[in-house]
């Protein structure tokens, strides 16, 4: 007689998926966010071509002032669109959250490319460059903490590293997408042809790649972190056990020391990433003296072999731990800033300048490898894309939107050292912070394990905080 088996319990934990839809699904949630950056940068690229068009004839120094500003109102724009698509992701869904976010940047990027002149409809040119900005503004901020939550969560255990640290590839690669695209078009265009039509082309292509995304990302899988959330709140609706707290108010009242957290972490890591990519190409024509077309090259080297980086970090830190790594970063950016910048103001050999923004990289990607997957996993699904996206969106759009100023600001009053060791304490910040992360569970997220029904949340116990 056959022996009869006493059937396994169900499993809690998600199934594991496996590679080929991982890579799915990772692909088009990157894609999209490839695109927003692309589009972010494709407005800093070419805004020197299209001021005098959405704004009067004049100085020419006041209609970049002008793009300038409409670029600053975008920046801040960042926190609400954490806030807003970081709740609507949670209650509604990672899917929902990042195609609403690629539409708005389609939307942004098609006005942009479409809108009349000052000389046709008066103020309603830079009017609707405001609104497309907004649009833009919005996309961005709620895009990182969405894309970090579906990244984390559709990733299978042990590897969430490696596949979380394609979000800042993806980032990476639009900088290097508009870059490029600006390169063929200055050498394809004339330079009445970009002041008159072609800086149109970038925005273009911008709108039609996003449209193409948005399609993608609406066939895409949901996470199945966010749908066993969903099935949890269903089970235990408000009367039959005590109402549970969500959105912001959840998030500060139960998750403080997370977003503390999240705060010192984003803090160093944007201020140094800003250095490091957009600023320090400035600084090696205003203070190295190199010239600029020289520097674009450097840059555009750099910055691939950057992104290069990303998935091995992404891979170390699932090996030996997210703390390991995020310490590497923060203790090298703190002891080398200053003898690095330094160095990188006195020369004029374009190599060394190359090898030095390069060994300066490698350090920033301790911390970019990790930025998605060492805030998500601190906080639980029904408050994970908040809790992501909104203290990152506000660090972006204060730290990082005041480098470079803060950078020009102490260079203009013969100060500019003082810049080296504002950065150096930035990335303190993040050090501090690092000492307050416990390493995660190398198997699940934080709520991979189902709570009690009747139990009053307990994050403090469950927290991967020291």
């Amino acid at each position: 007689m056959p022996q009869s088996r006493t059937p396994a319990p169900p499993s809690t934990a998600p199934p594991t998926p496996d590679r080929s839809r991982v890579t799915a699904n990772v692909v088009r949630g990157c894609l999209g966010n490839l695109v927003e950056w692309y589009d972010w940068f494709a407005y800093a690229t070419f805004s020197i071509y299209f001021a005098s068009v959405f704004f009067p004839e004049g100085d020419r120094t006041a209609q970049l002032l002008s793009t300038a500003v409409v670029f600053a109102v975008g920046f801040f724009m960042r926190p609400l669109g954490g806030w807003l698509l970081g709740a609507y992701a949670d209650r509604f869904g990672r899917r929902r959250a990042l195609t609403l976010s690629v539409t708005l940047m389609s939307a942004g990027s098609l006005t942009i490319a479409l809108a009349p002149g000052h000389d046709v409809i008066g103020l309603w040119a830079p009017a609707l460059l405001v609104l497309a900005r907004l649009a833009q503004g919005l996309s961005v901020g709620g895009e990182f903490g969405s894309s970090a939550s579906y990244l984390s969560e559709v990733a299978p255990a042990g590897r969430r590293g490696f596949w979380s640290c394609f979000q800042y590839v993806s980032i990476v690669l639009g900088q290097l997408a508009a870059l490029l695209v600006a390169i063929v078009l200055q050498n394809l265009l004339t330079e009445e042809q970009l002041h008159g039509w072609g800086w149109r082309v970038p925005f273009v292509i911008g709108a039609a790649a996003g449209l193409v995304v948005m399609y993608l990302r609406r066939s895409m899988e949901e996470s199945e972190h966010f749908e066993k959330e969903q099935r949890r709140t269903a089970e235990h609706r408000p009367g039959t056990a005590s109402r549970e707290r969500k959105g912001l108010i959840a998030l500060f009242a139960e998750y403080p020391r997370q977003l503390l957290a999240v705060f010192g972490l984003a803090i160093g890591g944007t201020v140094a990433f800003y250095t490091y990519t957009t600023y320090l190409q400035k600084y090696l024509v205003n203070t190295a003296g190199i010239a600029k077309p020289t520097v674009t090259l450097i840059g555009f080297a750099a910055l691939f072999v950057y992104m290069l980086m990303q998935p091995a970090v992404g891979a170390l830190s699932d090996r030996i731990g997210r703390r390991p790594v995020m310490f590497a970063f923060s203790g090298g950016c703190m002891l080398l800033t200053v003898p690095l910048m330094t160095l990188l103001g006195r020369t004029s050999n374009p190599w060394i300048a190359f090898l030095l923004m390069t060994v300066a990289l490698t350090f920033v990607t301790g911390y970019s490898a990790l930025a998605a997957i060492i805030k998500a996993e601190m906080f639980p699904t029904k408050v994970r894309a908040l809790g992501v996206g909104l203290p990152h969106a506000l660090v972006t759009a204060t730290f990082g939107g005041l480098t470079e100023p803060v950078a020009l600001a102490l260079k203009d009053g013969g100060r500019e050292t003082l810049f080296f060791w504002y950065v150096t304490g930035c990335v303190g910040l993040t050090f501090l912070a690092t000492l307050l992360v416990r390493e995660p569970s190398r198997t699940s997220l934080l709520d991979d394990t189902p709570a009690a029904p009747a139990a009053a949340p307990q994050p403090s116990s469950a927290s991967p905080l020291a």
